[in-house]
C-alpha cells in the first residue's frame, strides 16, 4: 500500500511539475516562436531577457499573459507586439509562466 501511494505521488508530482519542452512545444504551436527565441533576440525580445526584465514583478504573470493575448508596444522598442488571437486566455498564462521560469 505504501509503494502504491509513493507511485501515485511520485507520478502526480512529475504531471504536475513545470515542462520548459512542453510549453516551448506550445510556444512553436502557437507562432510565438517566429519572432521570440529562447535565447537571443529575433523580431522580439529573447524569451531569457524578458525573464529578466519581469523577475521582481509580482504582476508579470498577469501583464505578459494580456500581452501576449492583446498585444503590446513600446516596451522593447518601436516594433509592436500583434495580439496572438490564437492563443486563449489560459494558454497565455501558461506560457508566461514559462517564459519567466527561463534563465
Amino acid at each position: 500500500m505504501k509503494n502504491a501511494l509513493f507511485a501515485c505521488a511520485a507520478l502526480a508530482a512529475v504531471m504536475c511539475a513545470p515542462s520548459a519542452y512542453a510549453n516551448q512545444e506550445l510556444a512553436q504551436k502557437k507562432n510565438c516562436m517566429a519572432c521570440h527565441s529562447v535565447d537571443k533576440k529575433l523580431v522580439g525580445p529573447a524569451y531569457k531577457d524578458v525573464a529578466a526584465k519581469y523577475a521582481k514583478d509580482k504582476d508579470a504573470v498577469k501583464k505578459l499573459s494580456e500581452k501576449i493575448v492583446k498585444g503590446g508596444s513600446g516596451v522593447w522598442g518601436p516594433v509592436p507586439m500583434p495580439a496572438n488571437t490564437q492563443v486563449s486566455p489560459a494558454e497565455a498564462e501558461q506560457l508566461a509562466k514559462w517564459v519567466l521560469t527561463l534563465k
